[in-house]
């Protein structure tokens, strides 16, 4: 299992201190909402209950962000959480949103897919450039709920995004010039 499949093992001591075991230093929720927006699952763990903390950090992850303004859930969906909690045995909302996300997921890899298949689209000057633009917009409208949702080439360009933009303006500029002509 490669590092990324595995979650990455995150605990909480006494101190309420929360210290990364890859890297052997200690992380703020900020920088475990970096981790999990890059696209890897992690798993918070007390030193020394050795009890599983993960959703209650995962939670207050999401309550912070919403408490800044970042309103990502809309008051009837919190308004509907709060209620399946009070139905017995939780009632359907875990199973339906679990199902949710799962085909928003599958769909967006099925749009990548057809981005990327063979359309005559893609022989066009600026044509990376263009997609690149796509995929960014499509993360930015998901707010990057999974880095897994991207493609494996895609993962290979994260090691090397100064030179990725450096082409995107390149190719840009090239369809500037291009069309200035034809005007």
């Amino acid at each position: 299992m490669s590092d990324q499949e595995k979650p990455l093992l995150i605990k909480r001591y006494a101190s309420r201190r929360l210290y990364n075991t890859e890297t052997s230093d200690y992380v703020t929720l900020e920088d475990i909402a970096g981790f999990i927006r890059d696209g890897r699952e992690v798993q918070i763990i007390d030193l020394k209950s050795g009890d599983d903390l993960t959703r209650q950090y995962l939670l207050q992850i999401i309550a912070e962000h919403e408490s800044r303004g970042e309103n990502v859930l809309p008051v009837n969906v919190l308004n509907d959480l709060v209620r399946s909690y009070m139905l017995p045995g939780g009632g359907m909302m875990p199973q339906f949103l679990q199902s949710s996300f799962e085909m928003l997921r599958e769909s967006q890899s099925k749009m990548m897919e057809n981005m990327n298949a063979m359309n005559p689209m893609s022989q066009m000057p600026g044509f990376d450039a263009l997609q690149a633009q796509q995929q960014a917009f499509l993360k930015a409208m998901t707010g990057g709920l999974s880095g897994r949702w991207s493609s494996p080439e895609k993962e290979s360009e994260k090691s090397k995004p100064k030179e990725d933009l450096d082409d995107i303006k390149k190719q840009l500029a090239e369809l500037q010039q291009k069309l200035s002509k034809l005007n």
